[in-house]
């Protein structure tokens, strides 16, 4: 397969300055990850919930897509939007349905962190909202981190 660069560069989300900062989330295994897991990587960030019957799964399979010719320096980050449905046990039941390999982190927490995080670092959504119970988001984008974890939208 031949990758074809983009001459014009994808838009930097936020300031070029702009880094994504700490985070501490867990994994369909129950492990805890945190920035650190992301350093030297490109990442490949997204947002998704398990019962979307919709957009998600389309995503998923253009993801799948970009495991099979992933390697180790590159990792694959998908939030859950619905932690309280999400749980560990269903985001793992997803992966295993899905076919969801070993770089590719399907990730849960507190909602009101895993919607600061969206907004704040990954810049995924541009509406404001507080992660609480009326806040809800749904997006089809992906954001791109490079090593240095800069941000750039990807749609």
């Amino acid at each position: 397969m031949t990758v074809q660069l983009i001459e014009q560069g994808l838009p930097v989300l936020g300031p070029e300055s702009h880094v994504i900062g700490n985070f501490r989330f867990r994994d369909q295994k129950g492990q805890v990850i945190d920035n650190e897991m992301w350093e030297g990587k490109i990442v490949v960030a997204d947002f998704f919930l398990t019962s979307c019957p919709s957009i998600c799964p389309k995503i998923v399979y253009q993801l799948k897509r970009v495991q099979a010719y992933a390697d180790k320096n590159i990792l694959i980050s998908s939030f859950t939007v619905d932690p309280e449905r999400d749980s560990i046990a269903t985001l793992k039941l997803y992966a295993d349905r899905m076919g969801i390999g070993p770089n590719w982190l399907l990730l849960t927490g507190e909602k009101i962190g895993l919607y600061r995080f969206a907004r704040k670092d990954l810049m995924i959504v541009a509406t404001d909202g507080d992660g609480g119970p009326n806040d809800f988001f749904h997006s089809e984008n992906l954001v791109l981190i490079d090593p240095s974890g800069g941000a750039a939208g990807v749609k």
